[in-house]
């Protein structure tokens, strides 16, 4: 008895028609030139995830909070293609290149066609890179020199030995949409340092080096405008837990490969980014830059689901003939292919729109545009 064949993809970038005539419409020349290579490095590197995929068995993450002489240690072991996240994303500049000069107001563009090609292949590592990109954004919106200078180059670092993830940990049991009712409380001990106190319910870059958190000064008001955001390096010089424990690994409906964790703040060791309230206005650009991420993957998704479902169509053969030549299934998948289109081209503009804008070169109508399109 003979079976349908799974779906053959062709390399990601070369195939994707979508894509070709943005890069042609939309960037100039010198930047295409200078990216392409890598954009069709990138093309392959998804079909070979493809295939990779298929040939072994899903993979979870594991929290091993005790070792076997009764000491806490909470280790996390993330998946093979996580443990590849970092080369991956340091080679490929994949939160580097939307910080990087050269390309002025297409930077943004450049950074965000290398995340539209690598997101399938990273099973999500696009999670704490979205974050990490959005630490380096709000630390040079707070204009804190002491903290650039410290976390900046390693957060933009093409070196995957010196590279670090920073993680967005702001929601509590209490304290989610309604920011204004978080909990944490942040104290001063004996030497006048900052610790954290308090437990954070979904933070999905435990495993990175650093974080930007929200905490509220004891003795500070209620509501939102009397938290401060706060900066914490995870581990300290030894190499232990920065006051943090890992309660547990979130047991979710998907997205099975990210290690998003429940954890309490113990007395880690934090420091203000700027003043003692308004935290969430200084936390502000890193979600206007998650956000566009978060746009961008949806759209890589769309785009794969699109490329399975006409690869299949042509294979598989239904009342003599394959799927593609029967009219309502090609109008099913001229739909699909219209939605993506169209989304491609309003996520591809607010890239541009964000570069324009950290460039100095966004009009009035831009800026207020760019803020409508990512509230």
């Amino acid at each position: 008895m003979s079976h349908p064949r799974a779906p053959d993809l062709d390399n990601q970038y070369r195939s994707d028609r979508v894509l070709q005539t943005w890069l042609q419409q939309h960037l100039p020349v010198a930047v295409r030139e200078a990216i392409e290579a890598d954009l069709d490095a990138l093309g392959a590197q998804a079909v070979q995830a493809w295939q990779d995929a298929r040939s072994r068995t899903p993979q979870k993450p594991l929290l091993t909070q005790w070792d076997a002489w009764g000491e806490r240690i909470d280790r996390i072991e993330s998946t093979s293609v996580w443990q590849q996240g970092p080369a991956m994303a340091a080679r490929y500049a994949l939160v580097a290149a939307g910080h990087d000069p050269q390309h002025g107001e297409f930077a943004r563009c450049d950074q965000f066609l290398r995340v539209y090609l690598h997101h399938i292949a990273s099973e999500f590592h696009t999670c704490p890179l979205a974050m990490t990109d959005g630490a380096a954004t709000a630390l040079k919106a707070s204009g804190n020199r002491a903290l650039i200078e410290r976390a900046l180059p390693r957060l933009t670092a093409r070196d995957p030995g010196q590279l670090w993830l920073s993680g967005q940990w702001m929601t509590e049991l209490m304290g989610g949409s309604d920011v204004g009712n978080s909990e944490t409380e942040a104290r001063r001990d004996e030497l006048g340092q900052w610790r954290l106190y308090g437990r954070k319910w979904f933070t999905s870059a435990v495993i990175g080096e650093m974080a930007l958190t929200l905490a509220r000064p004891q003795g500070a008001a209620e509501g939102a405008d009397a938290l401060a955001m706060f900066y914490l390096e995870t581990r300290d010089a030894e190499g232990r837990w920065n006051g943090i424990l890992v309660d547990r690994l979130k047991d979710k409906l998907g997205t099975h490969e990210l290690p998003t964790a429940e954890i309490h703040l113990d007395g880690a060791l934090a420091t203000p980014v700027g003043g003692l309230d308004h935290g969430v206005r200084l936390i502000a650009p890193m979600l206007n830059v998650t956000r566009t991420w978060n746009a961008v993957c949806a759209l890589a998704t769309m785009r794969r689901c699109i490329a399975l479902a006409t690869a299949y169509a042509r294979q598989r053969e239904a009342f003599g003939r394959p799927l593609i030549e029967h009219p309502l299934h090609v109008a099913t998948l001229a739909d699909m292919q219209a939605e993506f289109e169209v989304a491609f081209q309003l996520v591809m503009h607010v890239t541009h729109l964000l570069g324009r804008g950290e460039h100095g070169l966004a009009s009035a109508r831009e800026s207020a545009l760019l803020r409508l399109l990512t509230p």
